[in-house]
């Protein structure tokens, strides 16, 4: 064995130690012989076999080296505020027209932020070096996206749009094995993986395996429930995502001109005044304007095609929570109003309003308390590897991640609220029948079902 060879196993990882047995001595004999001529140099042998890893200093953060937006040099923090409010303008007017081109481009937009957002998160763990001697690792983060949107969006496709689905000679087959066809194409990931791990990077392999699970699970999946949302209605989308932003922007202006009490250390610069004031104004924002949004059947219809637009003349029967009701106010309530507000002339014993605003206070809640969480989680997850943002893509905001960060658990909850407490079981319907009956039917019985319904709608004088 020649010297230099000798020398990559005396340095090299303790991997790479394991994985040369069969091509010279024992690794344990080597390295034991080697501590002791190191030993005897007066030589640390740990500094060898373990050399120190060059970390980025990690900036611990105190009162004292932290500036709250409030005692920030004004040039700087109007500056920075001013191109912050430009830019936000400018997302709420993009936002604002693919909300009125239709259900299809909200639903594109979703994707569009899923993926750019898996993209910022994913590079975050990446490391260059070892990417260009790896050229599968990106490749596998990639596909392993492709695969579980296939699974995720196949599902909800399918259940929206059955009575398409399952006439369709073409679709039927994928519809019918969906799920066999994502399990065979995860596993096909699997399999490529485990013949593409290279001796002396298995520890960076699979690592960046268990990265990319967990940004699918965080990231992908929880987007996957903003976009049911938007099939039961646009309302479900822009109202959860609306109180957010609500929220974001209330915590900003109350902190830049009251904030003196930090909140959390993970985000130095939020404050009390920030968050309470930021609750009060996102229940405010929240009661009005879900009320504003029940007008519309084109907010709280559910999708049907592809082709709807604010443009679409869109009318559906309307849940319960989009028409108005009388609610009676508790006596002392109404005498409380009546002593305080003498001169309106009004008794004050009911009052109208739409039930989805009485939904809205949750959701608002929701949007100021708990949903901020996901935002320290992110500001912890960028402390963990001494990052000021995920990306410089938003001018005064930072990337994606940045603004999507609180967007993700809002979307969830607002999904699992609607199915809990608003969503109404439909029973019966087209796409089920049409699901059960070429599911279970050959093609005898599916012509005999056939003749059997045109019997009846004869019957019934009812012309085809």
């Amino acid at each position: 064995m020649t010297k230099a060879k000798k020398r990559s196993n005396w340095s090299g990882s303790s991997e790479s130690l394991s994985d040369s047995s069969s091509n010279g001595p024992a690794p344990s004999l080597t390295a034991a012989s080697s501590r002791r001529r190191e030993s005897a140099a007066g030589i640390d042998p740990a500094v060898i076999f373990n050399p120190p890893i060059e970390r980025k200093p990690e900036i611990k953060i105190t009162k004292e080296n932290v500036t709250l937006l409030v005692d920030e040099n004004k040039n700087k923090k109007w500056a920075n505020a001013a191109i912050r409010t430009l830019w936000t303008f400018v997302m709420i007017a993009a936002m604002l027209g693919i909300l009125l081109a239709g259900h299809a481009w909200v639903v594109l937009l979703v994707v569009v932020l899923q993926t750019l957002v898996y993209k910022e998160v994913i590079s975050i763990g990446v490391s260059p070096a070892k990417e260009k001697r790896l050229p599968w690792n990106r490749f596998a983060h990639w596909y392993f996206l492709f695969t579980t949107n296939y699974f995720l969006y196949g599902e909800t496709l399918i259940e929206r749009f059955k009575p398409y689905v399952f006439v369709d000679a073409f679709l039927m087959p994928l519809a019918q094995h969906h799920r066999f066809i994502s399990f065979c194409l995860y596993c096909l990931g699997i399999v490529l993986f485990v013949i593409n791990l290279k001796k002396g990077h298995y520890k960076f392999q699979f690592s960046q395996f268990g990265w990319t699970h967990m940004v699918l699970l965080i990231v992908v999946c929880q987007s996957h429930f903003i976009i049911n949302n938007i099939f039961e209605g646009l309302i479900w989308f822009l109202l959860p995502a609306c109180l957010v932003i609500c929220n974001d922007i209330a915590a900003y202006v109350f902190g830049f001109f009251f904030g003196r009490t930090p909140l959390i250390a993970l985000s130095p610069k939020k404050t009390w005044e920030g968050f309470l004031g930021a609750l009060f104004s996102t229940v405010v924002f929240g009661w009005f304007f879900s009320a504003f949004l029940s007008r519309y059947p084109y907010m709280y219809c559910p999708m049907r095609d592809f082709s709807t637009s604010s443009l679409s003349d869109y009318q559906c029967t309307p849940n319960a929570v989009f028409l108005p009701r009388d609610y009676r106010l508790p006596p002392m309530l109404s005498g409380l109003l009546r002593f305080v507000l003498p001169f309106a002339g009004f008794p004050f014993r009911t009052v109208t309003i739409y039930p989805m605003q009485l939904h809205s206070l949750t959701l608002s809640l929701f949007a100021s308390v708990v949903a901020p969480f996901g935002g320290f989680f992110a500001s912890g997850f960028k402390r963990a590897f001494n990052i000021k943002d995920f990306g410089d893509s938003i001018p005064g905001h930072g990337g994606i991640t940045d603004r999507m960060d609180c967007q993700f658990m809002m979307g969830l909850f607002s999904y699992m609220y609607f199915r809990s407490f608003v969503g109404v079981y439909g029973g019966v319907d087209v796409g089920s029948i049409v699901e059960t009956a070429v599911s279970g039917l050959n093609e005898k019985e599916l012509i005999e079902l056939v003749g059997r319904l045109r019997e009846y709608l004869d019957g019934q004088g009812i012309e085809i």
